[in-house]
């Protein structure tokens, strides 16, 4: 599946700090079946980041995921840029990384991150630490093929639901 990753961070994209997390998550996602087709760094800018994910998903990105912006400072507005984003969330995937995040740490609880679909596009964030990158993805690994299988399906699939049994 085509994948973008994209860092949102402003002393990376500075070149002040090294992109750890980004790289860490285009290697889990390959590692994965992804197949990357772009990685960007975009600084903590909302209408940036906006403007980045809308442009991947037309351009027929399957799946991106982002790393960075999601916690509490002013400066976190990957979730918002991504809520204009997109058409629609999917708050289990958000809730599993939260649920996760607090298995290692309280703080899990201020993370924001946000997931939803933007046309046939996946849209997940992630937290900016390569701790928490590696954590959260072993949550997402498990259901990415079928998430994407689900929304660039035309519907009418049987045998392909997000419900149980």
């Amino acid at each position: 599946m085509r994948t973008v990753v994209i860092t949102v961070s402003t002393s990376v994209s500075r070149r002040e700090a090294e992109d750890t997390s980004g790289a860490l998550l285009a290697e889990l996602a390959e590692a994965a079946g992804c197949e990357i087709s772009a990685m960007e760094v975009v600084p903590d800018d909302q209408a940036l980041i906006e403007d980045r994910l809308r442009h991947h998903a037309d351009d027929g990105a399957a799946l991106i995921l982002t790393t960075g912006g999601t916690g509490l400072s002013r400066d976190d507005v990957t979730p918002d840029a991504t809520r204009a984003a997109i058409d629609r969330e999917v708050p289990g995937i958000a809730e599993a990384l939260r649920a996760e995040s607090l298995r290692h740490t309280p703080h899990g609880m201020l993370s924001r991150e946000l997931a939803g679909v933007s046309g046939r596009t996946l849209i997940i964030n992630l937290p900016g630490s390569p701790r928490a990158v590696r954590q959260l993805f072993a949550v997402l690994e498990p259901i990415l093929g079928h998430a994407v299988a689900l929304i660039q399906s035309d519907g009418g699939s049987r045998g392909l639901h997000a419900g149980g049994a």
